[in-house]
């Protein structure tokens, strides 16, 4: 029997496929079906997600993350322009110059703001510090949401993001990686938090929420999607047996499931947050909005707690500890966890 520490809290990369995602595939492996995405579940999925989205907007799978970001920020900009972010933002810290590569150089300027969002006077002054040939020209604003730290953008700011980038002319792009989570913690629509706020286009995950792998890359505004097949499919990015990709993201729109995989990650780390009060030497770091839960923890009390087993994502940009809960995390996991915790420290 394995250790129920063992990857608990380290990632919701970590949790498995959720019942619903493998039904899908499933279902999907009955029979032929046309490829790279000429198939009755692509179609579908792809409907799914303008339904979802309440809008006739753009759609294309690709396997991961890194891909998604970098493909869809290669297609707003040009390789003498550049893309601007929070200093902690994912596409600056952990994509080894994914954007970069497949922008042909584009630059990454990156500003602060409390709590991972972009402080959006400090962005317009990022935006208007220079215009001559010597600087990379400002041309997308990337936002996070949620953030890397585990907050949320409210719609409010979400608009005031997109209203200083329309300002300028600026692309508005969202790494929304956990996106379904910012839904579940706001409880709103999501045409609310994207395109209804100036969102261009958005990098939507499925793999973080439930699925094998796979995340839809959605052009909100159409023109920007142009020839964006041609990309997937130069840099490996078109699978051959799509449907296996898109059918989860059909039945777990369809069902329901995408959102309520993400409430109960987001319920579960709130009770996580709440037990943390518990043990004397922790630190909670900054608010729990969605499924992530940052502590500050001494170095001693943090090599026992790894030492009896327990693995958690240790954030070397803030040097704070990351606790994600998942889908499948359950309140056991939470017990077990804090018991431990309290062993060590009380």
């Amino acid at each position: 029997m394995r250790d129920l520490r063992e990857c608990q809290f380290a990632s919701d990369n970590t949790a498995g496929i959720s019942s619903e995602a493998i039904e899908a595939i499933i279902e999907a492996n009955t029979g032929c079906s046309r490829s790279y995405g000429e198939d009755w579940w692509t179609a579908k999925a792809a409907d799914s997600i303008r339904e979802f989205f309440e809008t006739d907007c753009e759609v294309f799978f690709v396997f991961n993350g890194t891909a998604a970001n970098s493909l869809a920020l290669s297609s707003l900009c040009r390789s003498y322009q550049s893309i601007l972010c929070h200093q902690l933002a994912h596409i600056e810290t952990d994509e080894c110059g994914g954007p970069e590569f497949f922008t042909h150089g584009t630059k990454i300027l990156t500003v602060d703001g409390e709590n991972g969002k972009v402080n959006t006077e400090k962005l317009e002054h990022l935006i208007t510090r220079r215009n001559d040939v010597h600087y990379p020209r400002p041309k997308v604003v990337s936002v996070t949401q949620p953030t890397e730290v585990g907050t949320v953008y409210t719609p409010d700011e979400l608009e005031a993001v997109g209203e200083l980038s329309k300002k300028y002319g600026l692309f508005v792009h969202m790494d929304g990686a956990r996106f379904a989570n910012a839904l579940a913690a706001l409880t709103l629509s999501p045409a609310e938090l994207s395109w209804k706020r100036g969102v261009d286009v958005l990098c939507l995950g499925g793999t973080k929420n439930g699925m094998p792998a796979g995340e839809a890359v959605v052009f909100f505004n159409k023109q920007l999607a142009e020839d964006f097949d041609y990309r997937c499919k130069q840099v490996g990015q078109l699978a051959s047996k799509m449907r296996f990709f898109a059918a989860p993201w059909y039945k777990m729109l369809k069902s329901g499931s995408f959102v309520s995989n993400a409430m109960h990650a987001n319920r579960c780390a709130g009770i996580l947050q709440q037990r943390i009060g518990e043990i004397k030497q922790i630190t909670r770091v900054f608010p729990c909005e969605a499924n992530a839960v940052l502590l500050s923890m001494p170095e001693s009390f943090s090599s026992e707690l790894q030492g009896m087993g327990w693995e958690y994502y240790e954030f070397f940009v803030t040097g704070y500890s990351r606790f994600m809960c998942s889908w499948n995390t359950e309140v056991k996991d939470i017990d077990l966890l804090i018991n431990d915790m309290k062993g060590i420290g009380g």
